[in-house]
């Protein structure tokens, strides 16, 4: 399982910035069955955070009717530089992280 945490190259302090997330997730609902008839035990993302040097900007609790591979894109200003962090935890209790610095330009 992993995680690309994808920004500009070198926003301006200031800017308003697109965070785009995708992680590498299968999802699993519970629903589905293995050709002998068993389910697939049910294994979704089910808590996820970001943060931008300690500031919570994301915290969600993703569920089942979320698809595999998620894919989060959203809008922030930033002012400083800095590092995003991401970190996950799905329904197996398998944690994951991905980190990236934003280096902002000044001019």
């Amino acid at each position: 399982m992993g995680a690309r945490i994808l920004i500009p190259p070198s926003p301006k302090a200031g800017d308003v910035i697109e965070v785009r997330i995708l992680i590498q997730h299968s999802m699993e609902t519970g629903f589905r069955h293995e050709l002998s008839g068993s389910v697939v035990p049910k294994n979704v993302l089910r808590e996820l955070r970001l943060d931008f040097n300690g500031l919570v900007l994301l915290d969600a609790e993703l569920g089942t009717g979320t698809a595999a591979n998620p894919f989060i894109q959203f809008q922030t200003k930033l002012f400083e530089s800095g590092w995003f962090n991401l970190r996950w935890v799905d329904d197996m209790g398998v944690q994951g992280s991905e980190r990236v610095q934003c280096i902002l330009r000044t001019s």
